[in-house]
């Protein structure tokens, strides 16, 4: 009966019947060009498999590749350096030069008639007092230590974002797949609906839909392709041209629980630059302190005269005389301790900050354990039932296409929102990962 009046209808209605043929023909043509696109597509992917990126492997060519790292190293050896240097005497002086030269009188400009004239040539020695060169030694070797506690920190910040990178350009992959999946599934509903308006088992609305379905899964696929592109230039960052094949494996899971990671949080990788920072102003301090001691020299110098009066030699020994204290060495010795005072503070500030952190991150990973079960175990479940009752009824006509598409793309953000959770959750791991250097 209702094939008859439909039938019916065409006839009344050419203009529906001519759109119909249309939107068949439009069905055939994407469906030959999603053919060809998901073909270049495995081809592709084959492709990429045969030059896949491991993740161990993009590990080592980040940190060996990074400028950061190799400015930090040339910051170590400039360190080292000046360490060898550290608590040596300074240079000494010579000085040539002629004394007592007269300028007036039967003998002025002579240097042989006058017995106090002499050509003199002198060696001076400065000699800083040894608390001021242990000091010196003792900020080069801090330094050093600082240096190379800097090093492993951007280690693992290289490390931290390099998986970030990772896990959001595997995300991406996920959801491409997924997308590509429900375009087929797309596009197979819209091959069949022009013969069931045909034959009256569906309205002629029911393509419309179905199209507008393939056009919004069509713009986001695009969206994830600038997505895509975003996230392989940020890999790039750290393995250059590499970061265009495909990706194997990934992070690894947590390494240390969490009562663990809390219990040695005073080895996060930035506290560890505070020894080092607190024995520099200590070291500083000292320095300052050994000014109120005072440094010492000695010169010794040749004076040659006229043959007749004979050659001289001199012999002296300078000491300083800090008379000055409270206006010049003291307020140089209480800045030095404030330094030291700010430090320890700054330390204490940073460990809060961390521990802060670290609840933070326990907290938001205990959530998403939840909601990734829940979603793996319930809520896909329900989505994929609901979507299946859905396509029941509409094939035997006790539903709308409507309500077919409607359950669809609750599956879609269903399964969306699962990728999404598992990579916030390989990211908060990730970073805990990052905090202690193994």
């Amino acid at each position: 009966m209702f094939t008859s009046s439909s039938g019916a209808l065409r006839e009344r209605h050419p203009a529906l019947r001519r759109s119909i043929l249309r939107a068949s023909a439009c069905c055939a043509r994407a469906h030959r060009l999603s053919i060809l696109s998901i073909a270049l597509a495995g081809s592709a992917l084959i492709s990429n498999q045969a030059h896949a990126l491991d993740f161990a492997e993009a590990r080592e060519i980040a940190e060996q590749q990074s400028p950061r790292v190799s400015a930090q190293r040339l910051q170590i050896d400039a360190a080292e350096s000046t360490q060898k240097a550290a608590g040596s005497l300074p240079d000494p002086k010579l000085s040539v030069g002629i004394e007592n030269l007269p300028i007036s009188g039967m003998d002025r400009w002579s240097l042989t008639r006058e017995s106090m004239t002499m050509q003199r040539l002198a060696l001076m020695q400065e000699v800083p007092n040894k608390a001021k060169r242990d000091a010196k030694v003792a900020n080069a070797q801090a330094r050093v230590e600082r240096e190379r506690a800097a090093l492993v920190l951007q280690r693992l910040q290289i490390r931290q974002e390099l998986g970030l990178a990772w896990i959001a350009a595997q995300a991406v992959e996920q959801r491409d797949r997924l997308l590509a999946e429900l375009l087929t599934e797309s596009q197979r509903l819209q091959d069949s609906l022009p013969a069931r308006v045909a034959g009256g088992s569906a309205r002629a609305g029911d393509l419309l839909a179905a199209q507008q379905e393939a056009l919004a899964l069509s713009d986001r696929r695009d969206d994830l392709q600038r997505d895509r592109a975003k996230a392989r230039a940020m890999l790039r960052r750290w393995v250059g041209p590499r970061a265009d094949e495909a990706l194997q494996g990934g992070p690894s899971p947590l390494t240390r629980p969490i009562a663990q990671l809390r219990a040695e949080l005073s080895n996060h990788a930035e506290l560890e630059l505070y020894p080092a920072m607190q024995s520099m102003a200590r070291a500083e301090s000292h320095e300052a302190q050994s000014e109120s001691r005072g440094d010492w020299s000695w010169e010794i110098a040749y004076g040659r005269r006229a043959r007749q009066w004979g050659d001289m030699v001199s012999f002296q020994v300078t000491f300083d005389l800090p008379w000055q204290k409270e206006r010049r060495q003291t307020p140089m010795i209480q800045a030095k301790q404030r330094e030291l005072e700010r430090l320890e503070a700054e330390q204490e500030d940073v460990a809060r900050r961390h521990l802060q952190e670290l609840d933070d991150s326990a907290a938001e990973l205990q959530a998403l354990d939840s909601q990734i079960e829940r979603l793996q175990t319930i809520g896909l479940q329900l989505a994929q039932g609901r979507a299946e009752l859905a396509l029941s009824n509409y094939r035997s006509a006790k539903g709308d296409l409507s309500a077919v598409l409607s359950a669809r793309a609750q599956v879609l953000e269903t399964r969306l929102r699962l990728i999404d959770l598992q990579a916030q959750r390989d990211g908060v791991t990730t970073r805990l990962n990052s905090l202690i250097a193994d």
